[in-house]
């Protein structure tokens, strides 16, 4: 497909040189790309631009006529995408964000916005849920992810480690005791269950890498974990919670940590925005933003 922009310009250039290889010296590129580029304009107009022999190379009556067409075509292609217009434009527009629910959210949400003072063009688009929202089909410009692993599309910034945690309170272990093991926990304790919203099913609880369970005994169902966290505080449910989430609790003695010997899943906590070769300025300035934000955060909790 022919670039019509780019196309005009080499014309312009050899229409003003009169020289294929003078043409392809200015523009950086090789005789056979000038000879390429103008052939196509030249399909594309269904009309011979140029006269060629091997001695010298003139404007065709149509291509004189084309010239001047060109040319303001050109310049009013360059005052569209004059710099001061773009910039006048960078800090204007929406940025999608998509991020799990998480204890420190409002004040992450509240430095951004903050910090966004001097930025009244910039629409912030702010969505929290446990669902992994597609970088194309939802246009999400910016997320945070817990997982074990970066996406290979993804510019990626790890900000943290989170483990998982089983935890009760005291009053139901006083009620229930203290489970044996994990099969006297999944078999006859009560339970939390965080709902899948994809496949509208509960999640299993992956303890480790060699031990995991369907929490079949699930009481309580909910779509985040800071429900679980009620729940768990309520003496309802035992819950499998991410330490961020769980652990001022367990600080207090609110609740208290089942089989804190058993080695429990790692996950990783990355800010990314999708690849891509050019990124809006916009986009770029809240990246950046949100990793200074996040990585403070992570240092002082």
């Amino acid at each position: 497909m022919v670039n019509k922009l780019e196309a005009l310009r080499y014309f312009c250039s050899a229409a003003e040189t009169l020289n294929f290889r003078e043409t392809a010296q200015r523009l950086a590129v090789s005789p056979q790309v000038v000879t390429r580029m103008i052939a196509d304009l030249e399909t594309l107009l269904g009309e011979s631009l140029f006269k060629r022999n091997t001695r010298n190379i003139k404007l065709t009556e149509f291509g004189e006529q084309f010239l001047p067409k060109a040319t303001q075509y050109l310049a009013e292609g360059e005052q569209l995408f004059a710099k001061h217009n773009v910039k006048e434009k960078a800090m204007q527009g929406v940025v999608r964000i998509t991020l799990p629910p998480m204890p420190y959210n409002d004040e992450i949400l509240f430095e951004l916005l903050t910090a966004l003072e001097p930025y009244p063009d910039i629409a912030i688009d702010w969505r929290v849920g446990i669902d992994k929202l597609k970088s194309v089909d939802d246009q999400i410009d910016i997320g945070l992810r817990i997982c074990q692993e970066p996406e290979l599309d993804w510019v990626a910034q790890h900000i943290c480690t989170f483990s998982e945690k089983i935890v009760a309170s005291p009053a139901l272990l006083k009620r229930l005791d203290f489970p044996k093991d994990l099969q006297d926990l999944a078999q006859n304790y009560p339970l939390s269950g965080l709902i899948d919203p994809k496949l509208k099913r509960i999640w299993q609880w992956q303890i480790n890498a060699e031990q995991r369970f369907m929490p079949n005994r699930a009481i309580f169902f909910a779509s985040d974990v800071q429900s679980e966290l009620q729940s768990a505080l309520a003496g309802r449910t035992c819950s499998y919670l991410i330490n961020s989430v769980c652990d001022p609790y367990l600080e207090n003695d609110r609740l208290v940590e089942l089989f804190p010997e058993i080695e429990k899943q790692k996950w990783q906590l990355y800010l990314y925005r999708p690849y891509q070769t050019i990124v809006a300025e916009r986009v770029m300035w809240v990246y950046n933003r949100l990793k200074e934000i996040l990585l403070a955060k992570i240092v002082q909790t």
